[in-house]
């Protein structure tokens, strides 16, 4: 579905922001709060007009049966619940016979309640909900607008949305603090949470006042490239020995996506973008979500047409330079394919040789794919096999036993790397080890 070359695409990707940049919190890392300066005069509501031209345009321009229907923020529960509710009716109102639609959603849960929750489940909703791991590393950045920590009233609406069986992920982003405790992190979800599908965001936050994608420093919350390395190789080694099937990352999918050779499975790995816009509040279209700036500036859905924006020459420019400006550093990379130089919001640094456009988690990134590349051939021959990917759990556990190599700094009641369950002392460690 991605475009290539000018190709119109059979799909596309609209993150639609009701409210806005206008939140419920004030999260020091968020960069698209400063996003509210473009609409000065604004009441950063989306009308209803704007919002059934967005469904409708939506479903029309599509020419494959699966549509997301998305919605963001800032805040999206600031509409209120009686707008969402609107919106589905929109939606059976504008979708074909075979029109298979599904709608997420990303909240910081605030004002999650049971009503919300039940309004989810009924229709299907995908949430996504941000949370930063544990409170003690979730409440450092993300705060009320009183200052005040949310860890609680998160995990609250975690806990609403299992009561109602609402289909969830978690949105952690990485920052300069929670970046040095990965297996706290991801066992805090895992164990603590019960949430098995979570994706990991690194915070690359430049230092400037518009919030725009300009200079080429960062701020001291922004992850360091060496920790986001060290952050995936941790979480990594735990999940490919003993999470395989059960856990699902996001980050390592999108990765093993590239070994298969369909990189793009997440957008920041596609060869080129371009198909996943924004829409803000007033019908105003952008050309990413990380550039809802002046210069990438569409049109206005109640003016022009929606596909004709997606499809519009700046558009395909904009998605074809993520291709065409990748440095030589990046073009004789080993992991060109899996990478393909990533977000270009995030390629603002130079090569050792001086070029520039070189990713700013370069580093990081080329330490993980590194230390993943076995295992993730692995992965990728067995579902080539038409086999599982979690065989290669007990096919590693089985080669550590046999070589004596295990993973270091296992502690005696941590569970055992194999996969079995056991605590490391009653399971490998306990055999003559």
């Amino acid at each position: 579905m991605r475009r290539y070359d000018g190709e119109v695409p059979l799909a596309f990707h609209v993150m639609a922001k009701p409210t806005g940049a206008r939140c419920n919190l004030d999260c020091a890392y968020c960069f698209f709060l400063k996003k509210e300066q473009l609409y000065p005069d604004s009441n950063f509501r989306m009308t209803d007009e704007v919002m059934e031209e967005y469904i409708r345009q939506t479903l029309e321009g599509h020419r494959v049966p699966e549509v997301t229907i998305a919605w963001q923020g800032g805040e999206p529960t600031l509409m209120g619940l009686e707008f969402f509710r609107r919106s589905v009716k929109v939606q059976k109102k504008y979708a074909r016979p075979q029109t298979r639609i599904e709608n997420t959603f990303q909240t910081n849960g605030i004002l999650l309640d049971d009503e919300w929750c039940r309004f989810f489940h009924d229709n299907n909703f995908l949430i996504g909900l941000s949370m930063d791991g544990p409170g003690g590393l979730h409440d450092v950045y993300r705060r009320d607008r009183q200052g005040r920590g949310t860890f609680d009233r998160v995990l609250k609406a975690a806990r609403l949305l299992q009561k109602h069986h609402v289909e969830f992920n978690i949105l952690c982003t990485v920052n300069r603090t929670n970046a040095d405790h990965p297996l706290e992190v991801y066992r805090f979800f895992r164990d603590e949470l019960g949430a098995p599908y979570i994706q990991f965001i690194p915070i690359v936050e430049r230092a400037n006042e518009t919030g725009f994608q300009e200079g080429n420093t960062v701020t001291d919350r922004s992850v360091r490239p060496d920790q986001w390395g060290r952050f995936l190789v941790a979480i990594f080694d735990e999940w490919i020995r003993r999470d395989v099937g059960r856990m699902f990352v996001l980050n390592f999918d999108g990765a093993l996506a590239g070994w298969l050779g369909r990189a793009g499975t997440v957008c920041i790995f596609g060869p080129t973008c371009g198909i996943g816009v924004a829409l803000e509040h007033n019908g105003d279209l952008y050309s990413c979500d990380h550039f809802v700036e002046p210069d990438h500036f569409l049109g206005n859905i109640l003016t022009t047409p929606l596909i004709d924006l997606v499809n519009s020459e700046k558009q395909q420019v904009f998605g074809m330079a993520k291709r065409d400006t990748l440095p030589r550093y990046c073009r004789e990379c080993d992991f060109l394919a899996i990478c393909n130089g990533e977000c270009p919001k995030n390629r603002f640094i130079e090569t050792p040789g001086g070029e520039s456009g070189l990713n700013y988690l370069c580093e990081g990134y080329r330490k993980f794919f590194s230390h993943a590349d076995r295992p993730m051939r692995m992965m990728a021959d067995l579902l080539r096999q038409g086999r599982s990917a979690d065989e290669v759990m007990p096919m590693l556990a089985a080669e550590e036993k046999r070589t004596g190599k295990m993973p270091a700094k296992v502690g005696r009641n941590e569970p055992c790397p194999c996969g079995s369950g056991l605590k490391y002392k009653k399971c490998c460690g306990g055999r003559g080890r």
